[in-house]
């Protein structure tokens, strides 16, 4: 059966209290008190390091089975190579999380691109040929001249999704190129009558067999949380 994942882009915010996190709880207990409020979390230190293999294995002890931790691809890989002569690191990376693989937590892998990568259907094709089948992978472009029928296509013959991302300056086309649905919601704040929008596509969705993951922008205020936690609650997930 398809599912709902909803969550935010990390979770250790001392702010967040006494909203989401209770006011006497401890950060090293944030994790355990998150996964009981939402199934999915963002981790976006994967960005900057190669996360160690205790820290991974503290994570899956502090999470329950059915927890999906989606991964931001490395900086190495997007921002330093920008996708090219990648062979080498890419493995390198990818092993690092296998251990969530194995345990059946890792959610999709995001790769997102720099505002000034621009469009290069040869660059993104050969990096996609070195993507494992089996890796659900999604990709965020940042520069419009992506958002083509070309990029759809490319991304649709691996098998690699589309990340929907929603800013308060632009939104990606609502493409779906993959086996499940990616969406990254950044604005700061959103009305109920945009959220029954979300909502409605994400029925669209699971209707159609795919899985849906959907991230809330971090902030040093809680709500991106509580807009989870309420999506979950009102699709009936919780």
């Amino acid at each position: 059966m398809p599912q709902l994942f909803v969550g935010t882009s990390g979770w250790a915010y001392p702010s967040w209290k006494p909203e989401f996190y209770p006011e006497k709880l401890a950060q090293k207990k944030f994790l355990n008190h998150y996964a009981t409020q939402l199934n999915t979390v963002e981790v976006n230190f994967t960005f900057r390091q190669l996360v160690k293999e205790s820290t991974i294995t503290n994570r899956l002890e502090q999470t329950p089975a059915n927890f999906r931790f989606g991964v931001k691809a490395h900086q190495v890989i997007t921002h330093i190579k920008r996708l090219k002569a990648t062979e080498e690191f890419l493995p390198r990376f990818l092993a690092t999380i296998a251990p969530l693989a194995s345990a059946h937590k890792l959610g999709p892998v995001l790769f997102q691109l720099p505002p000034n990568l621009k469009a290069d259907a040869t660059l993104l094709k050969d990096f996609l040929a070195l993507l494992p089948r089996t890796l659900p992978a999604a990709f965020e472009f940042r520069h419009e001249s992506w958002l083509t029928d070309s990029t759809w296509e490319s991304l649709k013959s691996r098998g690699v999704a589309l990340c929907v991302a929603e800013t308060e300056e632009r939104t990606t086309p609502d493409v779906v190129t993959g086996p499940f649905a990616y969406y990254r919601f950044r604005k700061p704040s959103y009305t109920q009558n945009e959220r029954r929008a979300m909502l409605a596509r994400i029925a669209e969705h699971i209707s159609a067999g795919r899985d849906v993951f959907a991230y809330f922008k971090h902030e040093e205020t809680p709500e991106g949380a509580l807009y989870a936690v309420d999506m979950l609650r009102e699709a009936g997930k919780t």
